[in-house]
């Protein structure tokens, strides 16, 4: 079993930061990547950015170049740091863990790769 904690989330206005965290405890033989995803109510759920092994970050267009993805294995947490944000970054942010033997951009953004979920934190971006 894999357990994620988010945080960080919050209200900015347009062009604005924020950094949100997932702090992971439990079995580290069952996950090799830690992916953030985001979903809007009625929509599903989006791959934003993961990072496979601690080193290689994968990122969805929309994000590239605004948001970075790091690790710090010494407080088992993964960020997110977001700049440069836009009203159409509002949405749940969930973190989640996943296991794969080899990994390329598709598969670290796509939800089926990812069998532990955090309960999210909400980033709201006016305008």
């Amino acid at each position: 079993q894999v357990y994620l904690v988010e945080s960080g989330g919050g209200s900015v206005q347009a062009g604005g930061s924020l950094r949100l965290s997932c702090v992971v405890s439990g079995n580290t033989y069952s996950r090799n990547t830690i992916g953030w995803f985001r979903q809007v109510p009625g929509n599903e759920r989006e791959g934003v950015a993961a990072i496979y092994m601690g080193l290689s970050g994968f990122y969805a267009d929309s994000v590239k170049g605004r948001f970075t993805i790091s690790q710090d294995n010494g407080k088992n947490t993964v960020y997110l740091q977001m700049n440069s944000l836009k009203p159409e970054d509002t949405a749940m942010y969930y973190c989640a863990a996943g296991f794969r033997s080899a990994m390329g951009r598709d598969e670290a953004l796509d939800v089926s790769t990812y069998k532990y979920w955090g309960q999210g934190t909400q980033v709201t971006v006016s305008s």
